[in-house]
This record gives structure tokens, C-alpha cells and sequence, in this order.
């Protein structure tokens, strides 16, 4: 009998097997390809006869793993259209490094049992509304928006709905969008329901994937707590998807298989026909406009736990307080700081830069020092005593030949984070300063310093926007944002968006056990309405115009952007490409299509890129039509193409 199997590859097609075994849709089995032996799924339709004939292969063997179910091979075949990328590219997301995972022993899976303690935490009478709001269809699916002030108790909300479901015996699925939050949110857990959670992200070892993985297919794993990949695990018997912090920009995952885990997940929670919650404090764009057009439910948090009140902000005006050479703290702001630290309260230096300097200069022959393989300048990191590319990771040491005489004289321009702690650390010696930032925290004592940063053994702590993803810390109750200005300039299409979402969430680590607390914002800009808007308690004002603005002129969510990038080695043969494959494209696409021009990195990783940006009406005809001509089109050798549906960042 001939069988439709899909492998995990570059293929949008099935390929057809014989086999003798009685197999049924979704199961796993084993096939020659080519010289090797391969992993596929029983697929839900054949290739398409291209009227060529070809000896049929065997099926090897059916692999004793859960067949993938239904709904989620329609997920994968949607994925698939939506997101313009190969069936056989969705099906390798579900497997583990091209694999499945054959059943266990049942004794394997005994540090996941999920036996639910009864906890003493009362829930208050909001967070009683939205719980029973958050409910009230659990059986079918629908996208039901928490949205509720940072520090509001939104996770006990959504634990509570989560164990009445698993008590039922359905899975769970948390996405969280940064790993460095999974520690705490894993202790949070363990302590709320009384079993541990799987935690996936690319961090945990490939043998505990692997038992993961099998649990999460026959049902012996019950809750997931994830980064954006978790989403594509073959969950026997799902029964909630909850994403926390659904505005992060991070659940966009912008290398290899393009894809918002956010928008995949409410997708798939459709096929799966289960409720998917989003969790937030201030909505994206996209949610909220759902929100107001009623296709989302919404249920508020509006008074942080125990009552502790929101922090108060203040502006530091640096055009009334002359800096010290090479100082980025004014005198000001050291005295709000001192202030802080009698009363015990701990202290946060936010700035949203990695290393000590963005730009490394020699002031004798005055070159600037770039990434060799990007055009982007390399950050000094002094810890390292290393220049560094953040983008392809090329290193190079400090020390140079200079094109005058001797070695380069380096002046550095710019602060990063740890130029600030260096100041930090002179102006208050006798404190403990830590740097939170992703070079930092994910590091195998993560967990220790995370650990001293709760118990304030870590008095003042200097961080990137990483500090700003869900931590919980008890003794933070001052804030010094150093560089309002920094994150206000710029050109991109949602920057207002994410500085909204950033300084609510920033804010929101302050003050979160009652004591009053303060945000101090550093500006050189007469202009305060920014920042007046950005913290006012009420987001929605903002989004409301926000959403006019981009309604006004046709941007997301009101009309669907498609990035398309080619990229190459050779400049001018790239750029004449671009011009024919524009030429070849307009007859074929119901859109507008903008470009070709340099992206804004235009070199990255040794290749030149070059951006189209396709706008268009809010449907499938777009990608359909993508997906039809490309392949049909025979691009030059060395030129690649990736397409980024609903992008996000326009680097």
C-alpha cells in the first residue's frame, strides 16, 4: 500500500512510500532517503503527480512514538502557507534535531508527576473576576487578553485556570518570552501547583529533551514552560496555551524559519480548538486592536498586589546640571540615589546597551573600528578587553598598529552598561554593583546572583532591558533610566509601541511590596511629553492614537507588510539582481511593492543585503502569491532570498 510521507526538509511535498505495515495519519516511521535512513510523518495528502515515473521505496519501520494528531499536522500545513516556508521546514520544528522520540519507560517521567497540592493563596476580588472570566469557555477556543498592571498578580490568575485543566488531565503550555526567566518563573511554579514543570529553550541538555520531548507526546508530561520553539512540541492532549508578555518582541523569531510564536500560538490553539490566554501589561498594537474590534475578550487587573502602589517618575533635566567630563550620572542623581540607599532600597542604572562603548576611536589616525564582516561598529566590552560584533560575533583584540606610529591611542564614545557600573562602582564604593544584561545572566551562576539580587546582598544593580522581562525583586524601589533620549530616536515604525511597553514593564520591577518608589528619567529634551506618555497608568490612551496614526497611513495591523531579503557577496551583481527579480514580481503580486534598497545593516556575515518591502490587503493572497512565483524564478548563483512575514524589525 502507498503511503504520503513527509520528511524534515527543504520539500513542500509529501514523498510516497510503499509499506506493508498498516500505518494511519500522524504516525512516525523510518525511510531511506537517498543513501541515509530518515525520520518522516504519515502526511495527510500525496505529492502531486508531476506525470514522471519513479521506483517506490520501502517504509524501514513505524516508530513506537504517539502519532502526531490531526489538528496538528493542519497547524503545520497552515504554518506552512502563512509563513511562506516548506511543509517539510514546519514538520522539522516538531522534531528534536530531524528525530521522534521512541516511548520510555514510565519510571523515566517520575520527576514530572503531577500531583497538585492544595495552596493556601487566596486570589483578591479582581483577580477572582478575571479568573472566572479567564474560564468561563474553557472547552472551546477563543483568545481571552489578562491585561493588568505590573505587579497585579496576573500569573496566579492564569495558574489557577491552568491547574483546573490539568487536574482534568489536559496539557499545558506556558511561553515566556526570554530564558533568563525561567528559573524563577520554574521556583514560582514548583511552589504554586507542588510539581515541577518541563522547562524547554535551547539552554537544556539534548538527553533532557529527549525525555521531554516523549512525555509531551504520550502525556506523561503534563505542563511546558517555554521559550517561542516549545510552541511546536506534539502535545498529546493540550488544553491551554498561555503567553506571558505577549508584547515582547521577542516571541519573534527572525533567523532561519521566520515566525511570531505569539500569532502561531493563537493559530495553532484554533486548530487545536482549545483557549489561549495573552498576559500583559500593555498590549501590542495587534491585541489591542482586537480588543476594541471585540475579537478578543479582555478581563483587567487594575491594583497591584497587596496594594503596593505604582511608582512616582520624576525628570532630571541635564540642561540644568552640567556633567562631569566622561560622568554620564549627574550630581542630581547621585544625591536621589544616596537618598535611596539609607533607606535600604535597592537601586536600578537602566540603559539599554550591551558592553562599555559603541564606538572604539583612535585619536591619532582617527579610524573608527567596524565589523570586517558587517557594516556596524564593534563594541568595546573592557571586561572582555575585546572589541566585539554583536550581530555575527566576530572578536578582535584591543591592541592596534597605528597608521601613524606606535599603537592606536583609543578614545571611547558612547557609554554601554559597563561604563556605567564603572562609574556607579566610583561613586559608591562601598556598595555591591552587579551588571544584569544577557552577558551576565546567562551564565551557569545566573542562578546565585539572581539569588542575592532578591535577598538586596546586591545593593545597586546596573542593567539592559533584560531587567525589565517579569523579575521579581522585593527591595527594588529606585530606577534611574540614564538615557531616555537613546531609545527616543530613531526611525522605526513601532519604536513608540516598544518605548511604551519597555518603560511600563521597567517600571513595573519597582516597588512591588509597598514601599513608595521612584523612576528617574535623565533627559536633555525640553520636550517631556514623551515620557509623560509612556508612564501614564492608563496605556490605552496611547494605543488608541497610536492605532489612528497607523490607520491613518496603512500601517500593521491595517495592512500586511512581507519583507523580502536577498543577500549575496558581490554588490553590483546583487543590486542589478534585486531590479530584475522587482520587475519579475510586479505582474504577479496584488501589492505594493517598495524597494529595492539597501538594508539598513547592508552588510552582515560577509553577505550585502538588500530589502523589498510588500504591502497588502489583510488576507492569504499575498503569501499565495509569493509562494507561487518564487520558486519560479531562477535567481543568479551565490543570491539567496528569506522572507519575513509581519515583520517586526527592519535591520
Amino acid at each position: 500500500m502507498k503511503f504520503p510521507i513527509l520528511l524534515p526538509n527543504i520539500f513542500n511535498h509529501p514523498f510516497t512510500y510503499e509499506s506493508s505495515i498498516d500505518l494511519k495519519l500522524g504516525d512516525y516511521v523510518e525511510v531511506p532517503f537517498g543513501k541515509s535512513k530518515i525520520t518522516g510523518v504519515v502526511w495527510d495528502e500525496f505529492e502531486k503527480n508531476n506525470n514522471k515515473t519513479f521506483k517506490i521505496k520501502k517504509v524501514l519501520r513505524k516508530l513506537d512514538v504517539t502519532p502526531l494528531k490531526k489538528n496538528t499536522i493542519k497547524f503545520l500545513n497552515w504554518f506552512s502557507e502563512y509563513n511562506i516556508i516548506p511543509k517539510g521546514m514546519a514538520l522539522k520544528l516538531i522534531l528534536l534535531s530531524s528525530h521522534a522520540i521512541e516511548n520510555k519507560e514510565l519510571s523515566s517521567y517520575d520527576n514530572f508527576k503531577s500531583e497538585i497540592k492544595n495552596t493556601s493563596i487566596k486570589l483578591t476580588k479582581d483577580q477572582i473576576k478575571a479568573y472566572e472570566e479567564m474560564i468561563s469557555n474553557n472547552q472551546n477556543f477563543r483568545v481571552h487578553v489578562l491585561q493588568g498592571t505590573t505587579g497585579s498578580g496576573k500569573t496566579l490568575v492564569y495558574f489557577e485556570a491552568l491547574k483546573n485543566l490539568i487536574k482534568q488531565g489536559y496539557q499545558g503550555l506556558i511561553l515566556l518570552p526570554e530564558i533568563g526567566l525561567t528559573g524563577q518563573f520554574e521556583k514560582k511554579f514548583n511552589e504554586y501547583f507542588g510539581f515541577n514543570a518541563a522547562v524547554w529553550h535551547s539552554g537544556v541538555s539534548k538527553k533532557k529533551k529527549e525525555l521531554i520531548w516523549s512525555g509531551i507526546s504520550n502525556g506523561e508530561v503534563k505542563v511546558i514552560i517555554g521559550a517561542r520553539s516549545s510552541l511546536f512540541l506534539p502535545f498529546k492532549n493540550l488544553g491551554m496555551i498561555i503567553v506571558d508578555e505577549e508584547h515582547d518582541q521577542s516571541f519573534k523569531q527572525d533567523e532561519g524559519v521566520t515566525y511570531n510564536a505569539r500569532d502561531m500560538a493563537i493559530s495553532r490553539a484554533s486548530f487545536e480548538n482549545i483557549p489561549v490566554n495573552l498576559v500583559t501589561a500593555v498590549p501590542s498594537i495587534e491585541t489591542f486592536e482586537n480588543i476594541q474590534k471585540g475579537k478578543y475578550f479582555l478581563s483587567r487587573l487594575t491594583e497591584r498586589y497587596k496594594n503596593a502602589s505604582l511608582p512616582n517618575y520624576e525628570i532630571i533635566d541635564l540642561n540644568k546640571t552640567k556633567l562631569e567630563k566622561q560622568s554620564w550620572l549627574s550630581d542630581k542623581i547621585i544625591e536621589k540615589v544616596n537618598f535611596h540607599l539609607e533607606r535600604k532600597d535597592q537601586v536600578l542604572f537602566f540603559l539599554n546597551r550591551r558592553g562599555f562603548s559603541p564606538h572604539a576611536l583612535c585619536k591619532n589616525c582617527l579610524t573608527s573600528y567596524s565589523c570586517p564582516n558587517c557594516t556596524i561598529n564593534l563594541v568595546y566590552h573592557k571586561n572582555k578587553n575585546n572589541l566585539l560584533c554583536h550581530y555575527c560575533g566576530f572578536k578582535t583584540d584591543l591592541k592596534r598598529d597605528c597608521s601613524k606610529e606606535g599603537e592606536c591611542n583609543f578614545v571611547f564614545s558612547g557609554p554601554g552598561v559597563e561604563r556605567i557600573s564603572e562609574e556607579v562602582k566610583k561613586k559608591f564604593p562601598n556598595k555591591e554593583v552587579e551588571i544584569f544584561s544577557s552577558d551576565t545572566m546567562n551564565k551557569k551562576d545566573s542562578s546565585s546572583k539572581l539569588e542575592r539580587i532578591i535577598n538586596n546582598q546586591t545593593e545597586i544593580l546596573v542593567g539592559t532591558q533584560l531587567i525589565s522581562k517579569g523579575f521579581h525583586f522585593p527591595s527594588l524601589n529606585c530606577i534611574i533610566v540614564v538615557d531616555i533620549d537613546l531609545s527616543a530616536n530613531g526611525n522605526d515604525l513601532r519604536g513608540a509601541e516598544k518605548n511604551l511597553q519597555l518603560y511600563h514593564q521597567l517600571s513595573g520591577r519597582a516597588g512591588r511590596t509597598g514601599k513608595p518608589a521612584t523612576v528617574y528619567f535623565q533627559t536633555y529634551n525640553n520636550n517631556k511629553n514623551m515620557i509623560l506618555e509612556i508612564t501614564n497608568k492608563n496605556p490605552d490612551i496611547f494605543l488608541k492614537r497610536e492605532l489612528e496614526i497607523r490607520k491613518k497611513n496603512k500601517l500593521p495591523p491595517y495592512q500586511r507588510f512581507i519583507s523580502l531579503i536577498m543577500t549575496g557577496e558581490n554588490q553590483k551583481k546583487l543590486e542589478k539582481e534585486a531590479y530584475d527579480f522587482k520587475n519579475y514580481l510586479e505582474n504577479k503580486i496584488e501589492g505594493n511593492i517598495l524597494g529595492p534598497v539597501e538594508a539598513p545593516i547592508f552588510r552582515l556575515k560577509r553577505n550585502f543585503r538588500v530589502r523589498f518591502l510588500i504591502r497588502g490587503s489583510k488576507s492569504m493572497k499575498l503569501q499565495n502569491a509569493i509562494a507561487k512565483s518564487v520558486p519560479k524564478y531562477k535567481f543568479s548563483k551565490g543570491i539567496k532570498l528569506s522572507v519575513d512575514v509581519d515583520p517586526i524589525n527592519f535591520n
